[in-house]
């Protein structure tokens, strides 16, 4: 006779997941905003726009992941950043827009990982929305055996925003010989590191855990104040592109007008010794490592020339360092590094 079979024989723990998501319910409620006017946990997230006083509202989303990364913190079992750098990527994205954000959903799934991971992850995301000003409002933790290794997971995020739709940012105002600036980043933040583990052995991974864990910058107040500081301030600032895959040929080609291309200077900013450290291990080309890497660069303005020492001051004042990295010139929507 066979033997009856459980889910939980199977690989999934109900009871368990149940007390997970009640300890996930605490975690997130510290994110919430009055807008989220619901407990997490129902079939449905709920967030109220009524005290929202845009004319216009635009909602703006976005979606994205950590990649590889996950692979360090595993490798070191250092769990509590990851959560930051997945909101981290989907704010500062929604960020380029001139978003605010607004909420946070979270997909996590595994096969067999200790509570305590999972708690760390939820924590780190939850502090990554705390950073940015949104609400961690609901998510899915999946469990599925079979699928991933024992260890295993992968997380992805997904972020909504709003701007006033006369306020949206897309590039098409950048001109020729408007001021490029450069926000310096924290590290690698979370491209290229499928790159970095063929560069290292497991060993040197290990030794460098901590600093290539180093939790992506999130931007999301500072720029924001810089928005909405002044009418002709916010104007000044025509484009914004964070520095993500695909690096500065990509990222900041994608909000050039067909008429623009952009000249960076590579020596108007200190590089990050991580940077040197890959490019010398491995005999990477420069081009290469412009194009997979943020190089000290995490996120980029496109400024109306006038008022580009003003925003600088204004960045380093709120602790961000920030320097004249190019500008913009006649062109075919590329980008140029000198």
């Amino acid at each position: 006779m066979m033997k009856k079979i459980t889910y939980k024989k199977s690989g999934v723990d109900i009871k368990s997941m149940d007390e997970l998501k009640n300890n996930i319910k605490c975690i997130a409620k510290k994110s919430f905003s009055r807008s989220a006017i619901k407990d997490i946990g129902g079939f449905g997230a709920f967030y109220s726009l009524e005290d929202m006083r845009f004319k216009k509202p635009v909602l703006v989303s976005s979606s994205d992941g950590v990649g590889t990364k996950l692979k360090i913190a595993q490798l070191i079992n250092k769990h509590d950043t990851i959560g930051i750098d997945l909101v981290a990527m989907n704010v500062n994205d929604i960020l380029c827009t001139g978003a605010k954000p607004l909420f946070f959903l979270d997909y996590i799934s595994f096969s067999k990982l200790g509570k305590n991971i999972l708690l760390d992850v939820v924590k780190g995301i939850n502090k990554g929305c705390m950073g940015s000003g949104c609400s961690l409002i609901g998510g899915e933790t999946a469990q599925m055996p079979g699928f991933y290794k024992c260890g295993d997971y992968d997380v992805a995020g997904f972020c909504v925003g709003i701007v006033e739709r006369e306020k949206i940012i897309d590039g098409s105002k950048i001109g020729v010989n408007n001021t490029v600036i450069g926000l310096s980043s924290s590290g690698l933040h979370s491209n290229g590191f499928s790159l970095v583990r063929r560069v290292f052995s497991e060993n040197e991974l290990k030794r460098m855990g901590e600093l290539l864990l180093k939790p992506t910058r999130i931007y999301v107040k500072e720029v924001l104040a810089l928005l909405n500081w002044d009418e002709k301030i916010s104007r000044a600032i025509k484009g914004i592109a964070h520095i993500t895959g695909g690096a500065f040929y990509d990222k900041i080609a994608r909000i050039l007008p067909n008429d623009i291309d952009c000249a960076i200077e590579k020596n108007s900013w200190k590089l990050p010794e991580v940077f040197k450290l890959i490019e010398n291990k491995a005999s990477i080309s420069e081009r290469e490592m412009y194009h997979t890497f943020n190089m000290g660069i995490g996120m980029v303005l496109i400024v109306d020339n006038k008022y580009a020492s003003v925003l600088i001051e204004k960045l380093i004042s709120m602790k961000v360092k920030a320097f004249i990295i190019g500008k913009t010139i006649k062109g075919k929507a590329k980008v140029i590094l000198r």
